[in-house]
């Protein structure tokens, strides 16, 4: 089912593997210009807007675009109580994590006498949520974006999710649960590019903007956050999942090919990824994929994920040639089923999460084991983090100097200046040591002074 790509005569570090490695088509510039007119007529013509694509694209049009308290209220009622026990223990466990992410709050250094720098951490002051609800209804994306930006201490978070025909032109319930459980009560049934432009532009008499848009969603979505980026802040331009599992012959083959069809149920477009040096387990792996797949309910979808072009069993010499393949595809998923999996995930640079044995599947990761599921695609993971707290936090730099310890500096910084040739930033620092110098009774402070 999974095609073989042999690299076992091929030498090189992991920069020589990349063009070599499968990946989802994921052709975000075409999509902007597919999203450019919707998110300008949602900035043109606000609810209006709202009310034609949400009928051409989610097929319903809701009473009332901002989902009402008691629809709320209700779904956190009628939530099946070992189904909330399971979700109460998600969110605990994401912001038990979220908190210690969090860490210190401010720093400040002492150059010298009088001369201080500190960092704050301050949150951004209203986020944007996007969960989506295509293929399936992701409401573990509630817990994964409310829960850290919550612990980060943004002061007002709204979320959209599409309206679905089948309960009245509502998010799916799970989701407004969610949203109820975590005290979310600003909650629009809204989907895809509109969901962003609403956010972006904001909406008059119904959404106010936001600062920063946050959450997965299919290529029109990763499309217009891309188009309105500058415009607010995004989180990352995620694309379809992917799984890359790095395994040698002690891996159970049960395990391996469950854990690459879970993620294949995602998408016909997921990309699952076994990087082996043995044969046997290869064989093995196949062996599963044909019973397993068959009977599983989105076995169609699955099928054609495994058989895409973005799948691939890669056959290496040895665990060498597999941590570099490994590191060269960088993936939002990385499982080790190998030997000592603890001491190799010490030697992984790219992965958006690693899990690490055959008891960390990526199941975990995606709903209960205190990590963020929402993590870089594509090979983004060589330079972007998944979604955590400090995704919520801006770092801002507080500067106080006294008199003194500027004049301690100042000659420098005019030299500085005059080097680059912006005589008028010297002059600023000019101006103030002229000040000193006349306070103090004594010429202009010279280049002993900056010793």
């Amino acid at each position: 089912m999974l095609r073989t790509l042999d690299l076992r005569n091929r030498a090189g570090g992991d920069r020589d593997y990349r063009d070599l490695l499968p990946r989802a088509e994921f052709d975000v510039d075409a999509a902007v210009e597919v999203v450019r007119p919707i998110c300008d007529a949602v900035r043109d013509h606000g609810e209006h807007a709202l009310r034609e694509y949400s009928e051409r694209f989610d097929h319903v049009v809701p009473e009332r675009f901002r989902v009402p308290a008691e629809a709320l209220g209700r779904a956190l009622n009628e939530l099946d109580p070992e189904l909330r026990a399971a979700f109460e223990t998600s969110i605990t466990r994401r912001r038990t994590v979220s908190q210690a992410e969090r860490g210190e709050t401010s720093v400040e250094v002492e150059l010298a006498p009088g001369a201080h720098v500190g960092q704050r951490m301050i949150p951004v002051g209203r986020v944007g949520l996007y969960v989506p609800g295509g293929l399936a209804p992701l409401a573990s994306s509630v817990i994964m974006n409310v829960v850290p930006a919550q612990v980060a201490g943004v002061g007002s978070l709204a979320l959209a999710s599409p309206p679905q025909r089948e309960f009245g032109g509502l998010p799916h319930p799970n989701i407004l649960a969610l949203c109820a459980l975590l005290g979310i009560d600003e909650v629009y049934a809204v989907g895809g590019a509109q969901a962003v432009a609403m956010f972006a532009h904001g909406v008059p008499g119904l959404c106010p903007r936001v600062d920063l848009i946050t959450g997965p969603g299919n290529i029109y979505v990763v499309a217009a956050k891309r188009l309105l980026k500058g415009l607010v802040g995004i989180d990352s331009e995620a694309g379809t999942t992917e799984i890359g599992i790095l395994a040698d012959d002690s891996a159970d083959p049960v395990f391996v090919a469950a854990d690459l069809v879970s993620q294949a149920e995602h998408d016909p477009n997921a990309a699952a990824v076994l990087v082996t040096d043995s044969e046997p387990l290869v064989a093995a792996v196949a062996a599963e994929l044909d019973r397993q797949v068959p009977a599983s309910k989105h076995a169609d979808r699955i099928r054609t994920a495994l058989t895409g072009p973005q799948s691939a069993v890669i056959m290496v010499a040895d665990l060498e040639q597999g941590l570099d393949v490994i590191n060269a595809y960088a993936a939002e998923h990385l499982e080790l089923q190998v030997r000592d999996a603890a001491g190799v995930a010490g030697r992984i640079r790219n992965a958006g999460a690693i899990f690490v044995g055959s008891y960390s599947p990526v199941s975990l990761g995606d709903y209960s084991a205190g990590s963020t599921h929402v993590l870089p695609t594509g090979g983004c993971a060589c330079h972007s983090s998944g979604l955590n707290v400090k995704s919520f936090l801006r770092a801002v730099h507080v500067i106080d100097y006294d008199a003194d310890a500027l004049a301690a500096i100042g000659h420098g910084v005019e030299l500085f200046a005059e080097a680059e040739d912006l005589p008028a930033h010297a002059a600023a620092i000019t101006a103030r040591l002229d000040r000193v110098a006349d306070r103090r009774g004594t010429g202009r402070p010279g280049t002993g002074a900056d010793a």
